[in-house]
């Protein structure tokens, strides 16, 4: 998306605040204007909002639907609009919901005086999903409104829950005379005393939640509900009994009043189609089905049967389809059943577009829209508010509506307004973010009025006569970090000025050696949360369960209890010395507490006895695969445990960490005896623990070499589709990536694999956990390899030739050629030399057949007319850091090297984050490992909020017209995606970019790079 230049602060309608002026409309595609506005009369229309306030909108008769969708979603500035809609009743007494493709006029009988509902339409499984704080609020207003007219039905302690999160975000913190007065005057359920009770029970839990976390853990409840995004379709099976449809994400549902008796997934459903009151299913054979061919329903009208059709339609291409469905040509002649298609973007595009756009994240803050501050509850919005992406004097111009050109009433206005709500609002001192202040933000955000100037009546600081916080002072332009956005996404964050960080300089120490220990300590807080991943998370979630064997959680605790104990009283040790260090505790002592080699060396040498736990990792990964072997419980049991957010790297990663740290122990140990001279009073130490450490690394460096061939053997495992016996002795892995396979089609991209006895070629199939399908493979006795790109005219190509079979590839640039061809060199000439395994490891039904593409889903009319022959299989949660799919989406490739330098060479500690056109720094707590940055609030998190892989990424210095005028700031480039992090010192800055330069840097071609120059990583 193009970048604009700075704005005025002022916000005025049509702009969310603090948003780029050239932000368009989310219905439209990049770049693209809004439908032009046909000939004809203007009619108003009356749409009433989530927040029961009516808005009116001038539009052409003739206009379509989206004409009139698209005009909504501008007025609230809303990116991800395609989850909404709007419905109204037809002349049939039906609810339906506005048809984009057709006008508006063959739509609406009586547009002046028909009302139209904005409301949700699409409900995706995760809330997570949604990228925009103001969506969530959305769906939160959502939610709120289907508890109130009980179409949201669920037990009381749900509901209760969600209510007691609903007045958090409402009244702020609990007090109890407030809150139980707040409850009496408001109903959020039709049959409310009786939990009055227990909602302040659960609301005075929330001390301190913020509106945002507030609608963020009401949508966790609403969420795991049986009848949430639900609406009934009344129907009668065969035997006449009453029962009622629904369609969801996951596909078509049965329901007996408010209960789930059965519910049909898509990929089990062949074709939808209608005939007259009749709704026909018809699923795709399974032997081990109970269930008919085709399922019928009766239903009240044939209109009832084409509405609920067309809302199956619409749901089955929003999460299934990977685009847009085209249309289909008209016959010339004869015209038969329905041509109704889903019209719009899939959820696939708007998350792709929204991530690809990088929209600033505005932080928004909690409010009623019930509060409006500055403006009536009814309003004209003509089609001339929309304004494209591109005509950024246009968006201008169009900023200020009418409704906001007419000035404030200042504190009166104000005070009447309060008055007509009838509630009370307090200012929270401790968290402004519950403060009226804030919900003026919010109010303005969503209902495009600007939050109340300084000019408009009130003094500096105060709201309805309350004095809040001067929310300026944490943000040069007044706004409060969001909770709950990714860091990555959020650009108005926490922003620490430059007079704190002096202040911070001048009272820290400012000796390399204290930085060092600093390390330690970081890096040690990081390896702790680790190890209790395993130790607690792992052992919760898969420990407890009876599938899993009874010697495996023998070893496990025998193996990690100990080590958790010990580092944890270790990491309690490190933190003192380093308090003392700084001058946070007695302060006046010097000289023998500014060093660490003496914790060091006393821990080590603790850490001796404990060294047959540190060998025993192979035995514990040998025996949870061969559990996950055994038993199909315990391997998904372990597959759903990666699946968390605790477990953000591989399992086996966590499992080989105690071998990894022995390693960077060896390493800042290094680093300090390189800094002291002899005569320094920790050089001794520092020397004596290096010696033991070093001597224990030694022991332990040949199983730590077979434990990560091993680990990274069973991680591809789970990865690939159609292959027996990978993890076998004596396979290596050496190489993966990706390369352009020549075929009579031209150049595919397929995902290579190097062993030391076999190549394999995948693509990523259709699966729900897109996993990568074997194509083919290559051994590599008898292989040979030759460069022809003059032979084929393909740039970077080369050609391996082996017994019978010859395959063409491309590679995506000169360098990434000469590592595969050096590497399968290197490989052909071990397989000469050594017996390694000669298994075949394709499976016997890849050999022989291809694998069935996935059929799609039907959705017919009642003349069997299909509306859509692509299908996208819903994928179930996957890691997106993992490294094959990482090379995949980038284009390149890593080596078992790489895996290894990476692994050892982890760094955690905190930096400072800035975007491009950001103003502010934002303090994050960063964990460097496996390719990827994990980004955290604080050390204290037990998961990141947010992954960046850095595979593809360059890394440099600013250059001095980018205009950062900081020290110790280094960048991270890869297409539009530039962001700035900032180090505290010049050591903590040589190792970031040490560590994550030297990630990917191939150990046969390391080469001193110039800190200026840009490095692919």
């Amino acid at each position: 998306m193009a970048e604009s230049d700075a704005e005025p602060a002022s916000c005025g309608a049509g702009r969310r605040l603090g948003a780029p002026v050239t932000l368009g409309i989310s219905t439209l595609d990049p770049g693209h204007r809004p439908p032009a506005m046909p000939p004809g009369r203007q009619v108003a229309i009356r749409v009433r909002m989530l927040d029961d306030t009516e808005e009116i909108f001038d539009v052409s008769q003739k206009a379509s639907g989206k004409v009139l969708f698209d005009l909504v979603c501008s007025h609230m500035n809303l990116i991800e609009g395609d989850y909404f809609g709007l419905e109204y009743q037809n002349h049939q007494k039906m609810i339906v919901w506005l048809d984009h493709i057709k006008p508006i006029y063959k739509q609406l009988r009586r547009p002046k005086h028909a009302i139209l509902k904005f409301s949700v339409k699409f409900f995706p499984p995760d809330h997570a999903q949604l990228l925009e704080e103001l969506t969530r609020y959305l769906f939160a207003l959502q939610i709120k409104q289907d508890l109130c007219c009980g179409r949201l039905t669920c037990n009381e302690s749900s509901a209760a829950l969600m209510i007691s999160h609903i007045i958090q975000s409402e009244i702020g913190d609990f007090e109890e005379s407030q809150c139980r007065s707040h409850l009496l005057n408001n109903n959020y359920i039709p049959d409310q005393m009786p939990l009055i009770d227990k909602i302040m029970e659960f609301h005075s839990k929330h001390i301190g939640q913020t509106p945002a976390e507030s609608d963020y853990q009401m949508l966790e409840v609403a969420r795991k509900l049986d009848m949430y995004g639900i609406r009934l379709h009344p129907a009668k099976d065969r035997d006449r009994t009453k029962l009622s449809l629904a369609v969801a994400h996951t596909g078509v549902l049965v329901f007996q009043r408010h209960t789930r008796i059965n519910a049909f997934n898509w990929s089990k459903i062949r074709k939808l189609s209608f005939k007259r009151k009749r709704f026909l299913i018809k699923l795709k054979p399974d032997l081990n089905s109970s269930y008919q061919d085709t399922l019928e329903f009766l239903m009240a009208s044939r209109d009832c049967c084409k509405v609920f059709w067309k809302i199956c339609v619409e749901h089955h291409a929003f999460f299934r389809l990977f685009e847009e469905p085209k249309p289909k040509p008209k016959p010339v002649l004869f015209t038969r059943g329905s041509y109704f298609r889903f019209s719009g973007r899939t959820q696939k595009q708007v998350i792709d577009y929204v991530k690809e756009s990088e929209f600033k994240k505005i932080p928004f803050e909690s409010g009623d829209f019930n509060d409006r501050l500055s403006s009536p509850p009814r309003r004209h919005w003509k089609e001339s508010v929309l304004v494209s992406a591109e005509d950024p004097a246009a968006s201008r111009a169009a900023r200020i509506s009418p409704a906001h050109q007419r000035s404030n009433d200042g504190k009166d206005s104000i005070s009447r307004t309060e008055e007509t709500r009838g509630s009370t609002r307090r200012t929270h001192q401790e968290h402004p973010s519950t403060g009226p202040a804030s919900r003026a933000v919010r109010d303005s955000l969503v209902s495009n009025s600007p939050p109340l100037p300084a000019s408009a009546g009130l003094p500096h600081g105060m709201v309805n006569g309350q004095r809040s916080l001067d929310l300026g002072s944490h943000s040069p332009n007044g706004r409060q970090p969001s909770p709950l956005t990714s860091p990555l996404l959020n650009d108005a964050c926490s922003v620490r000025t430059d007079d704190e960080e002096e202040v911070r300089r001048k009272r820290f120490p400012t000796d390399r050696a204290y930085f060092i220990a600093k390390e330690l300590l970081t890096t040690e807080r990081t390896y702790l949360k680790d190890l209790e991943v395993v130790t607690v998370s792992f052992q919760s979630a898969v420990g407890q369960d009876e599938a899993t064997p009874d010697s495996l959680k023998e070893t496990l605790l025998s193996t990690f209890e100990p080590l958790q104990k010990f580092h944890t009283g270790f990491l309690r040790e490190v933190e003192q010395r380093l308090a003392l260090w700084e001058g946070r505790s007695n302060a006046h002592i010097k000289g023998d507490y500014q060093r660490v080699g003496d914790v060091m060396l006393k821990n080590l040498q603790a850490l001796k006895p404990l060294t047959v736990n540190l060998s025993k990792q192979s035995e514990v990964l040998l025996k949870l695969e061969k559990a996950c072997k055994a038993s199909r419980r315990m391997d998904s049991l372990c597959r759903d445990f990666e699946l968390q957010k605790v477990c953000y790297v591989p399992l086996n990663v966590f499992i080989l960490r105690p071998l990894h740290r022995l390693v960077h122990y060896k390493q800042i140990l290094e680093s300090l005896c390189k800094h002291y001279p002899a005569t320094h009073v920790d050089f001794r130490d520092c020397r004596a623990a290096l010696a033991e450490v070093s001597e224990v690394v030694d022991q332990l460096q040949g199983n730590l070499v077979e434990m990560e061939n091993l680990q990274k053997l069973l991680e591809l495992k789970k990865d690939l589709i159609g292959v027996d016996n990978l993890v076998v002795p004596g396979r290596e892995f050496i190489r993966l990536g990706c390369l352009s396979k020549l075929s009579g089609k031209g150049l595919q991209q397929r995902m290579f694999f190097l062993f030391n006895d076999v190549i394999l070629y995948t693509t990523r199939g259709m699966t729900p956990t897109n996993q990568f399908r074997v194509h083919g493979q290559l051994p590599l006795r008898g292989l040979t390899i030759r460069e022809s790109e003059d032979e084929w005219g393909v740039p970077y190509a080369f050609t391996l030739a082996g017994q019978g079979q010859s395959v063409v590839v491309a590679a995506s640039s000169l360098t990434e050629m000469e590592k595969w061809m050096d590497d399968i060199k290197m490989a052909i000439q071990m397989a000469k030399t050594s017996n390694g395994p000669l298994s075949d490891l394709l499976t016997p039904s890849l050999a022989d057949n291809k694998y069935p593409e996935d059929s799609s889903v039907e959705a017919e009319s009642e003349d069997d007319m299909t509306a859509s022959h692509t299908t996208l299989e819903r994928p179930a949660p996957h890691r997106g850091n993992t490294m094959v799919h990482v090379c995949w989406h980038r284009n390149t490739s890593v080596s078992m090297v790489d895996f290894s330098i990476a692994v050892e060479n982890q760094l955690s500690g905190n930096l400072l984050r800035k975007f491009k056109n950001s103003n502010g720094w934002q303090k994050l707590w960063v964990v460097f490992t496996n390719f990827s940055l994990f980004f955290y609030k604080s050390h204290q998190d037990d998961y990141p909020l947010a992954s960046l892989p850095l595979l593809g990424y360059s890394v440099t210095i600013p250059s001095d017209n980018e205009n950062i005028h900081k020290d110790y700031v280094f960048k991270l480039h890869f297409k539009s995606h530039v962001y700035y992090f900032r180090s505290e010192s010049e050591y903590t800055f040589e190792r970031w970019m040490e560590v994550i330069r030297s990630a990917t840097i191939p150990s046969s071609r390391g080469r001193a790079l110039n800190s200026k120059e840009p490095h692919p990583l």
